[in-house]
């Protein structure tokens, strides 16, 4: 084939992961998830891991599992990053094609998916405690200086998010201009499987996508969002955390705080759902925008037709997969 794996990527509430799973079906493959949430245990609702869709009955009427990769494999004492996601995203792409059976990667991480269509080299920084300690002690802003000062281009400011991630930031920009950080970059390039990959991005009508979040975000309350990230709160993680983690955990956290009203109220959650509804909506600009500055940067992309059916979609992917046999 002309390719090794298949990549199918889109912004939030579009489908992908119903694709994705009837690909594996059909042509014998694995998921591996590329969502920088759904890594973690015990965000079920906010992330919509919707495990029950690697579980279907196939048109012979018989019960299917798709097996699935790189989702809940760790819980929130860790801070996963870029390169836990590398690591990985290569030891699961090994495993399934030393099985025979196909990887496809389905998410919507627009830099998770970009490090490995573009190789990204991400090399792990050696333990230099006194370094670490004098950056610790220094404020968040000036943290935020020495990084801009330091690093020529930042990948994206979501390394602005905390002070340890600032730090880990600086520290890693100091060590890749290193004669050491050379000779495990060129170990690191030829350890690497070589990835072939076929990309497929689907999306819809702008105005779709922004109803299909509304009621996705609608029926995700109904389901227990709120609760959910309260049972976490309760269990032991700080709002701060939680908050970290972006859009629907950090809107909540916000909401349990009182930021919207009295908790429970009518009005606090009409507040909260119009809030996270639009910031949603602006986080699916941003995805989409984000894939076609890949196919800018070079990256070859199949955008599947702008169909409301699922149905219709998964077979012109079907189709794209079939003819690069």
């Amino acid at each position: 084939m002309s390719y090794n794996c298949v990549f199918v990527i889109g912004p939030t509430a579009v489908g992908k992961t119903a694709i994705g799973v009837r690909l594996a079906d059909t042509f014998d493959g694995e998921i591996i998830s590329a969502d920088s949430r759904q890594v973690y245990k015990g965000l079920d609702i906010g992330t919509g891991k919707d495990l029950a869709d690697y579980d279907f009955v196939g048109s012979d009427g018989k019960k299917r599992h798709i097996p699935y990769h790189i989702i809940d494999v760790c819980d929130l004492s860790k801070e996963y990053n870029l390169f836990d996601f590398q690591e990985d995203f290569y030891k699961a792409f090994s495993d399934i094609s030393a099985r025979g059976k196909l990887p496809i990667c389905v998410g919507g991480t627009g830099m998770y998916v970009d490090s490995i269509l573009r190789s990204y080299d991400m090399i792990e920084v050696p333990e230099n405690p006194e370094e670490k300690a004098a950056l610790e002690a220094k404020s968040y802003d000036e943290l935020k200086s020495i990084l801009i000062e330091e690093k020529e281009k930042l990948h994206n400011t979501t390394e602005f998010g905390d002070k340890d991630r600032i730090i880990k930031a600086i520290l890693i920009n100091r060590f890749s201009k290193t004669a050491e950080y050379a000779e495990l970059k060129r170990k690191m390039q030829e350890s690497r499987p070589k990835i072939e990959p076929l990309v497929i991005c689907t999306t819809l009508d702008r105005k779709l996508v922004r109803s299909r979040i509304a009621a996705r975000l609608r029926a995700r309350m109904g389901e227990g969002l709120i609760e959910e990230i309260d049972g976490l709160h309760k269990a032991g993680w700080s709002f701060e955390r939680l908050e970290s983690l972006g859009l629907e955990y950090r809107f909540v956290s916000l909401y349990l705080q009182g930021e919207y009203g009295e908790v429970g109220s009518d009005c606090a959650r009409e507040k909260l759902f119009e809030l996270l509804n639009r910031a949603i909506g602006q986080f699916a600009k941003r995805q989409e925008t984000w894939f076609r500055g890949m196919e800018k940067k070079g990256v070859k992309i199949h955008w599947l037709p702008e169909e409301m059916d699922v149905e219709k979609r998964f077979e012109a992917a079907k189709d794209l997969l079939l003819d690069r046999r």
